[in-house]
């Protein structure tokens, strides 16, 4: 049995020019980490001359099909045909953390998938062509409107600015932070469920229609990313990290009204009122995880605020997709 693992992600700064509808046009980044929590895969040989179907795959259900075709997941499905695996395996995923929260589980589990079949099939994929062959099984055989970022961050891990600058041309710079400013920059951050689930997918078409009208702020947003680094690759305070993150917000919620909401909104202006600097929902909008920014001593206000939300718990700089059985 092989298992194959890859990281979810925070993204701080960046997010909506990581998609090819932007940056094709204007150049993209984003500033983002990988957080300790994956998404696995595990691949076994199955043999099919034994049973009545060639393969079986399971997430919250299972499939036990004939030919690759039957196969109703469509991620499973078309990782198997861009791999060329049609009968004698077998696939089980499980993740840390629910789907459709924010932090980029979707395409975290295409790069798992992915790395788990190349390695069934004796084969070595650097990571970087691993993020690119996520993004093109989602946005060419799957046709999903996803954004760039998170097949990147899954494939490569690590805390990172990077640049979008065609589907098959990203950089991905390191951000050079020193061990003790990760961990004091770590512990400003306060991370609550809002409770809603949603797929990105649906939130980010109304976004894309509107990408004209918000150059602009597109490239404000953009210009966050450069800020965001500097501050962290400076003695400058971690405060105005903070600071920029609310800035980040406000540009986010102008893109279009689907992003927020009321309840959002409450959730955002409750974290500010217990001490928070600033904070973003994570992910497209409209649900998932709420960041917020604000000083360790401050946690214990910001704890009793959310007690009856879920909190999650991370650590930084994770690493990228990689095999941890086999």
């Amino acid at each position: 049995m092989l298992i194959s693992r890859a990281p979810v992600r925070i993204s701080f700064f960046g997010g909506g020019t990581d998609y090819p509808e932007y940056f094709l046009h204007h150049g993209g980044a984003v500033l983002a980490t990988a957080i300790d929590k994956f998404s696995y895969v595990t691949a076994s040989p199955f043999p099919s001359h034994l049973f009545d179907y060639s393969m079986r795959v399971s997430y919250r259900k299972v499939e036990l099909v004939k030919n690759i075709e039957e196969i109703e997941h469509n991620v499973y499905r078309e990782c198997l045909k861009f791999c060329g695996l049609e009968k004698d395996i077998e696939l089980h995923n499980v993740a840390d953390l629910p789907a459709f929260t924010g932090l980029g589980s979707s395409s975290t589990f295409t790069v798992s998938l992915l790395h788990a079949l190349h390695s069934f099939k004796g084969e070595f994929v650097r990571p970087v062509d691993l993020a690119y062959e996520a993004i093109y099984v989602e946005r060419n055989l799957i046709k999903d409107q996803v954004g760039c970022q998170d097949q990147v961050m899954a494939a490569m891990g690590g805390f990172n600015l990077v640049e979008f600058r065609t589907e098959e041309d990203i950089i991905v710079n390191r951000v050079p932070i020193s061990p003790k400013r990760l961990e004091e920059f770590e512990q400003h951050l306060f991370i609550v469920f809002t409770g809603i689930r949603r797929k990105a997918a649906d939130v980010v078409v109304k976004q894309l229609k509107k990408v004209a009208s918000n150059t602009n702020t597109l490239k404000d947003m953009r210009a966050m990313v450069d800020k965001g680094w500097d501050i962290l690759t400076s003695n400058r305070q971690l405060s105005e990290f903070g600071e920029l993150l609310h800035r980040a917000w406000i540009a986010k919620r102008s893109l279009d009204s689907c992003i927020s909401n009321q309840e959002i909104d409450q959730i955002y202006q409750l974290g500010i009122d217990s001490g928070a600097l600033g904070g973003k929902l994570l992910g497209a909008g409209a649900g998932g995880f709420m960041l917020f920014f604000a000083p360790p001593e401050l946690h214990s206000n910001l704890q009793q605020v959310f007690e009856n939300h879920q909190i999650l718990h991370v650590k930084l700089n994770a690493p990228g997709s990689q095999m941890i059985f086999s």
